[in-house]
């Protein structure tokens, strides 16, 4: 069943986008797009793009048989879309999920369509939780696709308690808005608005709508002009120099601005530009590191003076003349939302007056315990205010972080002096008038692991907004960049009357996430003219010199179809590179002398150039053709003739060059003479030969170039014996072996030559290899590691050097060695456990590397799971050099036989929890992990009886039978606990019942009173017509809550999320007789009351290398 039910979109996170890459369904009819199509799509609206939300409801999901699946088709700007989906993954352990181009095999040749979308799978049982994932893509012929290949993982999405199955029912939405692709690629922000954007370099939106802000302050921008700098800095290592030139470049360029410089600067490595940090952090970082780097200049002490203000913290005490006070600054500050309607309730709740009395009173010096009360006011506000919302809290049931989407408004102009400046403390200076207006907007549209940053920013404080959208920048009105920001919900027009007649709200998820407010009165300071003359003269002339290099290069590509590349390799090349940088075949042409010359020139003209360059006479340079073969090796095939030297260069090249590119790859043939002159080509017949050779030292491991010669294909090996001898150096009569190095892709063969075989029977041509090295007794080739010419060159092919790093220090290499690709499981483990001084290298346990991630992948490597390294390192299309160790205390064989589980025991008396670690074989059972736990805890007495719950989300899933198998039990997710079992749940009456008990809040986040459960989960027995207020006392005592507390909580029997409060004088077993419900769990008696308990200082759920990565700026 499909619906389309315009949904609420909730949480997302952020990763590499990729089409989902399948087999094409073959070539498509090849259309060209007339010149009325093209006119209506450019003659299109761009003010109001197009959006549509779209819900797809998937029923017996889990019995789909298909590797993939696509939704109905829905029409969004004119277009058709579908959603595509691989329920069991796209080749990963993840659902894979896009949007789809529906008619993509029928438009025109040459279509293109921009959409910006969110994908998401709803939680049915709490919303909150709803994934959702957002991006942006330009959909072509070549990608009518685009999405999330791991957007969440199945054992999440599969599993039925987590919500996202419900009845087996899986419910997708997606919202796609459609822009043109002439308002997307062809539009000129400089033209346009007078700014240009800062290019993203993967996830660098939320550092873009940060620098933009800055640099449109124009006092700060003007401070760090005047940092000093010189012109032997390099950006890439200086974050002054390479803060200066991003601002010059966004002053003067007429294009997008890239940042990869600064990120240098910080100390960046390109997985650092792909991980998406926050705003606030690298603010503070970012100025912390400025404002060191002003010190001792004439810009020192800009950033505390453009931000840093002053506030006040104070006790007074009620009854005694008593007060203590403490002054502390600030840069930025941290505002409420939740609970807010707006900023100026925020900071009443910022300066609110908090009494400190009863079990709380302040201990006053020379005065005891007093009554007292305990707020902060502020003592002065700086220039430019920088206002952090908080928009992203604690959850403490899920125990993770939230995004609040709350509405929150935020004022034009700010008046921090309203009220008889109530925010201010008595020694605040009245005098200075703390009326401020609004600069700039820093927006969030996403959820709490990743999204988008923009901004919205007046750059001259006029009525005029822009929206800094990276490379993007475009007017906008005051209303998008005010009321549009606030957040909350939005009614959308119902566009299927059929499912209901009111309208429908959903959630706005994009918001404002930081505002910079400047003070009305330093206005005229802070937005100060900023021209060259402020910018130092070597930057200029750096700056201009990289724009002319720039123009050339632009210029260069222009022309590029007038010209052609001319790689001339060298015998010089042959002997620099071979032996140290390659091994196979003869020359890297990307390393040899490049020559760009005009394809109309003859090619005769051309060896003039050769001439003036190396100082060879045209009349000594003879050029070779180089061939590739069908064994993919390269190598020099004939030498050009007399007529193809008289042709045109770009003539040649295309005899030459099959593959139609602009390259000419030649070798240049140079003779030297014994007096060291230059001597003219010798005749080549087809009875000639012309052969390369290298010579092997097995002492040194070394291979190394050492001459051409030609030979006749009707001779042998041994007529030029004391010549390859004297080429090598060796002794005259020195005895060799001859090998042909073939090929080495994808393995390598290099067979010995036969000496009494002609050239010719060796199957010997132009171009060959022959590698020699001196004749080895079987005596003396065991000293050797490698002792032949192939097991060298096999040793070169598959040798690798691999990056070792601990488990527990996955950012950090701890040691390198060098392996072959071809090592065994054992040899690996071997070699890592001698380097670490592991005797049993069976207790080396390894794990290989995500290189999309760049982290360890979940699961380790099993023993001898793996037959080479090299299937260790191979992560799909790529290849890494990084495995990551652990010690075990137990070889892995027995640890693979083993199962671990890690078990929280509740103690009956005590208030403590305890985390075992439960190690046992994987035919065990639940009664083998509890008399294992057993020896490990203390039990209120010697013959207690215990058993194992499962506990998720606060609330228990299930009672294991001491008969269940522990191999299939998960512990990842869930909670294991173990406690004792009470004696009135050993002997329960006939009519007696054992039900739940759960603690739970009530959450008004987004307008909707949910329950929120919290704290540990109990069993409790109830007899038949027990009352309410004979279980409180039963509670009471168990819980050991005060009086005092206690008489705030209340009772209510809870369904399915829906509570029913309960009186005292309520039966409670009569709620208890329902049976008809989704799990035991969903039925229990709820006690509400405030969550005052501290969070316990464990987590049993935690995913092995789940964790975040802070901003750092290194250098």
């Amino acid at each position: 069943m499909t619906m389309m039910t315009p949904p609420p979109l909730e949480q997302e996170d952020e990763e590499i986008l990729v089409p989902h890459q399948e087999l094409t369904e073959g070539p498509q009819p090849m259309e060209v797009l007339s010149a009325e199509t093209a006119n209506a799509l450019e003659s299109q609206q761009v003010e109001d793009p197009p959006t549509f939300k779209y819900r797809w409801t998937i029923e017996n999901f889990s019995r789909l048989n298909a590797k993939k699946l696509y939704s109905d088709i829905f029409y969004v700007g004119g277009y058709k879309w579908r959603v595509l989906i691989f329920p069991k993954g796209n080749n990963v352990d993840h659902l894979s999920m896009y949007l789809d181009v529906a008619d993509s095999a029928t438009l025109p040749y040459g279509w293109s369509r921009y959409a910006q979308f969110a994908l998401a799978i709803v939680n049915q049982v709490h919303g909150k939780y709803t994934i959702r994932k957002d991006t942006q893509h330009q959909f072509n012929g070549r990608e009518s696709d685009w999405g999330f290949t791991s957007f969440m993982s199945l054992s999440e999405l599969y599993d039925p308690s987590r919500g996202y199955l419900v009845n087996d029912t899986c419910v997708i939405d997606a919202e796609v808005t459609v822009r043109k692709v002439i308002d997307y690629w062809s539009y000129d922000s400089k033209k346009e608005t007078g700014y240009v954007g800062l290019k993203n370099q993967g996830a660098t939106c939320y550092m873009n709508s940060l620098l933009q802000t800055l640099y449109h302050i124009p006092y700060f921008r003007k401070a760090v002009y005047h940092m000093p700098t010189t012109e032997n800095d390099m950006p890439s290592g200086s974050i002054p120099l390479a803060l200066q030139s991003l601002f010059y470049k966004l002053q003067y360029s007429d294009n997008s601005v890239a940042t990869k410089e600064l990120t240098k600067s910080f100390g960046w490595d390109t997985y650092d530009s792909f991980m998406q940090h926050d705003v606030q952090e690298l603010n503070r970082v970012l100025c912390e590191k400025l404002e060191d780097k002003m010190k001792g200049t004439v810009v020192e002490g800009t950033i505390q003076h453009l931000f840093e203000g002053h506030h006040m913290n104070y006790i007074e005490c009620i009854n005694v003349d008593y007060k203590s006070t403490r002054k502390e600054s600030f840069y930025d500050l941290q505002l409420d939302v939740k609970g807010c309607r707006d900023v100026y309730s925020s900071f009443d709740k910022y300066v609110e007056v908090e009494r400190l009395e009863g079990d709380n009173k302040y201990q006053a010096e020379n005065h005891g315990l007093q009554d007292a009360k305990k707020g902060v006011l502020f003592i002065d506000f700086p220039p430019v205010l920088q206002l952090q919302l908080k928009r992203f809290e604690y959850d403490f049931m899920r125990d993770t972080m939230v995004k609040i989407n709350d509405r929150y408004e935020f004022p034009l102009q700010l008046d921090l002096d309203r009220d008889n400046g109530k925010y201010l403390s008595p020694d605040a200076d009245r005098r200075v008038r703390n009326l401020y207006t609004l600069h700039s907007v820093l927006v969030h549209s996403g959820g709490v692991h990743g999204g988008h940053y923009y901004a919205f920013i007046r750059p001259t404080l006029s009525d005029q907004w822009f929206k800094f959208d990276d490379e993007r920048v475009t007017k906008e009105d005051a209303k998008k960049a005010l009321e549009e920001q606030y957040g909350g919900e939005e009614e959308l027009p119902q566009t299927n009357p059929g499912f209901n007649n009111s309208p429908f709200k959903f959630t706005k998820y994009s918001n404002a996430y930081m505002l910079v407010y400047i003070r009305e009165s330093d206005k005229e300071k802070i937005m100060c003219d900023v021209d060259e003359k402020d910018i130092a003269e070597h930057l200029r002339i750096r700056l201009k010199k990289e724009q002319e290099e720039k123009e050339h290069k632009k210029k260069e590509k222009a022309e590029a179809h007038l010209y052609t590349i001319i790689k001339v390799a060298r015998n010089e090349d042959l002997i620099e590179q071979i032996g140290k940088d390659m091994f196979f075949d003869l020359v890297d042409h990307d390393k040899v002398r490049a020559f760009r010359i005009q394809k109309q020139l003859p090619f005769n003209h051309f060896k003039e150039d050769v001439f003036k360059e190396f100082g060879i006479p045209v009349q000594f340079q003879r050029f070779w053709l180089w061939a590739k073969r069908q064994n993919h090796t390269y190598r020099p095939n004939r030498p050009l003739t007399p007529q193809e030297e008289a042709q045109s260069v770009g003539q040649l090249r295309e005899v030459s060059n099959k593959t139609h590119n602009a390259e000419l790859k030649l070798l240049l043939e140079v003779d030297i003479g014994p007096d060291l002159h230059f001597l003219p080509p010798p005749p080549k017949t087809k009875e000639d030969i012309l052969l390369f050779f290298k010579v092997y030292d097995p002492e040194k491991e070394n291979l190394r170039f050492v001459g051409r010669l030609f030979v006749k294909a009707l001779g042998k090996p041994t007529e030029i014996l004391s010549k390859l001898n004297e080429l090598a150096e060796f002794p005259p009569n020195e005895e060799i072996d001859l090998y042909e190095e073939i090929k080495f892709e994808p393995n390598v063969m290099c067979e010995h030559i036969d000496m009494r075989m002609s050239f010719k029977s060796s199957q010997l041509e132009d171009g060959d290899i022959i590698c020699y090295q001196k004749s080895l007794t079987s005596a003396n080739r065991n000293q050797f590691r490698y002792p032949d010419v192939p097991s060298f060159l096999e040793y070169v092919r598959n040798r690798q050097v691999v990056h070792f790093r601990s488990l527990e220090k996955p950012k950090e290499d701890d040691f390198s060695l060098e392996l072959s690709k071809l090592f065994t499981y054992d040899d690996v483990v071997e070699r890592v456990a001698r380097q670490l001084g592991v005797d049993d290298s069976s207790k080396i346990r390894l794990t290989s590397h995500n290189c999309y991630s760049q982290q360890p992948k979940p699961q380790p490597i099993k023993y001898r799971g793996v037959d080479h390294l090299l299937d260790m390192l191979v992560h799909y299309n790529q290849t890494s050099d990084i495995l990551y160790y652990e010690i075990l205390d137990i070889p892995l064989p027995e640890l693979q036989g083993l199962k671990t589980l890690k078990v929280a025991f509740h103690h009956a008396t005590k208030e403590e929890v305890a985390i075992h670690t439960i190690r046992l074989p994987k035919n065990s059972t639940v009664a083998d992990v509890i008399n294992d736990l057993k020896t490990k805890v203390e039990l209120s007495h010697p013959d207690a009886e215990v058993r194992l719950l499962e506990v998720f989300y606060h609330k228990i899933y299930k009672i294991f039978p001491p008969g269940e198998k522990i191999e299939n039990i998960n512990d990842q997710y869930w909670t294991l606990r173990a406690e004792e079992i009470p004696e009135e749940e050993k002997s329960l009456g006939l009519h007696d019942r054992m039900i739940h008990v759960y603690h739970f809040t009530r959450d008004s986040n987004q307008n909707q009173m949910q329950v929120q459960n919290f704290g540990e989960p109990f069993f409790l027995v109830i007899k038949e017509g027990e009352t309410l207020a004979d279980i409180k006392i039963r509670i009471q005592t168990k819980l050991q809550v005060p009086d005092d507390e206690f008489s705030k909580w209340k009772f209510a029997f809870i369904s399915l999320g829906r509570p029913e409060y309960l009186q005292d004088s309520d039966i409670v077993s009569n709620r208890f007789q329902r049976r008809d419900i989704y799990g035991a769990w969903e039925q229990y008696l709820g006690l509400e009351h405030s969550d005052t308990a501290p969070k316990k200082a464990y987590t049993t759920n935690q995913n092995r290398h789940t964790f975040e990565k802070p901003v750092k700026i290194y250098n």
